[in-house]
């Protein structure tokens, strides 16, 4: 390119990394590339109300793909799980990179941080837990219903510093972000699969792009990881297929394994009094039949109700 790249970003500290990550790995593609990263700020970033009054859907990219559009950068670099399934006209994901751990993590106060002991099971009784995810309220309260969860708003430093100010006496975040962030020893247990459903895409990175701007969807094509993509994309399906967003209690999880490509999805009450959980597989020939296959069963036991 005669000019640089640039790369559209948030600006906090996961997001930044994420973006320098993404750089880092184009010009090792192509050393004799100028990458620069700009910080776009979002609705998501600059108000402090819940995610499900502002709207969860987009509030994290629709300023970035607004500058997509006008031509203002040439890539967006996302945490998948804020990506809406449905991208504007133009737009398309042309990488999703190889996946960190999708799992959720406790985290509890800093005088706690690391211990083995620390678990979902053995917070004590009416503990606080903060969280600003209906996913994660959902499926916590059906585990411990004894458990006040009160909202949780701001990046990771700042959720982290008001667990240790005894606001909380422990938080739920995603493991991928505080071991990107280097905050791994402050992972108090990380909680399995068949305990709490992760989100949809957590722990993938997704580099968006203008359909338009051939040179930027050829480069960022090379970072794509075809097993996390496959996984990705039953996700997003079945998602989609429900209608739903990140502010719905909706979960997901594939794996794919041989050549068979597996799902497990939820739909829960917000206040996990009840939890819909199926599980479907299929070709990874072709991920969203498997997604939107298992969207369907759980319609069909109720799912849009929950909605």
């Amino acid at each position: 390119m005669s000019r640089p790249l640039i790369i559209g970003s948030r600006g906090s500290k996961l997001a930044l990394w994420q973006a320098e990550q993404a750089r880092t790995r184009l010009q090792s593609l192509n050393p004799q590339l100028d990458v620069h990263i700009e910080i776009i700020k979002t609705t998501g970033d600059v108000k402090n109300d819940p995610l499900s009054v502002i709207g969860g859907k987009g509030v994290f990219t629709k300023e970035l793909e607004d500058t997509l559009l006008d031509g203002r950068i040439d890539l967006a670099v996302h945490s998948l799980k804020d990506l809406p399934t449905i991208l504007p006209d133009g737009l398309s994901i042309s990488a999703i990179c190889e996946r960190e751990d999708p799992r959720d993590a406790l985290v509890l106060r800093a005088e706690s941080a690391g211990s083995s002991h620390g678990s979902l099971l053995h917070l004590p009784h009416g503990a606080v837990v903060g969280t600003s995810s209906q996913r994660r309220l959902a499926q916590l309260k059906s585990l411990r219903s004894d458990v006040v969860v009160r909202d949780l708003r701001g990046n990771v430093d700042t959720r982290i510093r008001k667990l240790d100010e005894g606001q909380y006496d422990a938080v739920i975040l995603a493991s991928a972000g505080l071991v990107r962030l280097g905050l791994h020893e402050r992972i108090s247990a990380r909680i399995e699969i068949n305990e709490m459903l992760p989100a949809v895409g957590q722990g993938a990175i997704a580099i968006e792009t203008n359909s338009d701007n051939e040179f930027a969807v050829q480069i960022t094509s090379r970072l794509d990881h075809r097993e996390t993509r496959l996984a990705c994309l039953a996700e997003r399906a079945f998602l989609r297929g429900l209608g739903g967003g990140c502010q719905f209690p909706i979960a997901a999880h594939a794996v794919l394994e041989g050549d068979m490509l597996k799902l497990d999805g939820l739909v829960a009450k917000p206040d996990g009094s009840l939890i819909l959980r199926e599980s479907s597989s299929g070709s990874p020939d072709d991920p969203e039949a498997v997604g939107s296959s298992l969207a369907s069963q759980l319609i069909d036991r109720g799912a849009r109700a929950l909605l």
